[in-house]
């Protein structure tokens, strides 16, 4: 685990595939219309479709595609879109999350099915793997140039739980979910400029898996990652050094 914390390994990161925008802008575009859906289409009046924007904003997404899909939001035809929370044992009692947001609830449980009868493991009842993750605010802020004392005075003072320096590349800051973007505006005010901040479920407890069984259970997230109504996917997985490395 040399030079890697966990922090960079909890969450599955799509890599190559998260570089292509058409998935990107996919899945905040289903943010913006459940957003406009549940609040109405004044970011004002609306903190979730505020934080859609936001997101949208950091990822580059075109102005056109945001209006676009505020106006398609507003029509009784446009479906509304489901927020869910898969949880499933892997191989070796490894627990993972998928979260979900979907306008067809057969779709993803027949994809989910598809998944565990393809690459193993099994959906498990609700609560039976999200007891052992807790939901936090997870704040990266690149190491090069950035002295670790004064990011973590800053990060401390602007309401911060935990800091971590373990990662080659980025300091890691923790928040309760709440204050994530508080902390990060805090974190910017201060000098500093921040990485990605999203909210993350981080497990309390984490389980070490061989190699052939570490495999394993990444040719399933990789599996379920890829699915279209899939936003994420957390496991408590600690990756052996062969597998880190590569």
């Amino acid at each position: 685990m040399a030079g890697h914390s966990k922090w960079a390994n909890i969450k599955h990161r799509k890599g190559k595939a998260d570089a292509k925008k058409g998935k990107i802008f996919s899945r905040i575009a289903k943010e913006i219309i459940s957003a406009v859906k549940l609040g109405g289409p004044d970011p004002k009046a609306n903190p979730r479709l505020r934080l859609a924007l936001t997101n949208a904003r950091e990822s580059n997404v075109p102005n056109e595609i945001v209006e676009r899909n505020i106006k398609k939001a507003s029509s009784e035809d446009q479906a509304d879109f489901t927020e869910m929370t898969y949880e499933l044992y892997g191989h070796g009692g490894v627990g993972i999350i998928a979260e979900v947001m979907t306008d067809n609830k057969n779709r993803i449980s027949s994809d989910m099915r598809i998944a565990t009868n393809k690459r193993g493991g099994v959906v498990a009842s609700p609560g039976a793997v999200a007891f052992n993750f807790d939901r936090k605010g997870i704040i990266q802020v690149p190491k090069a140039g950035v002295s670790e004392d004064e990011l973590f005075l800053a990060s401390t003072e602007g309401g911060a739980e935990d800091f971590d320096s373990e990662d080659e590349e980025f300091f890691v800051v923790i928040t309760d979910p709440m204050q994530l973007y508080a902390v990060k505006e805090a974190i910017i005010k201060a000098g500093f400029k921040c990485g990605e901040a999203s909210l993350e479920m981080i497990p309390k407890t984490f389980i070490e898996c061989d190699v052939e069984t570490a495999q394993a259970n990444l040719a399933l997230i990789e599996w379920i990652d890829q699915l279209d109504d899939v936003d994420a996917v957390y496991h408590n997985m600690t990756l052996p050094e062969e597998l880190e490395q590569e």
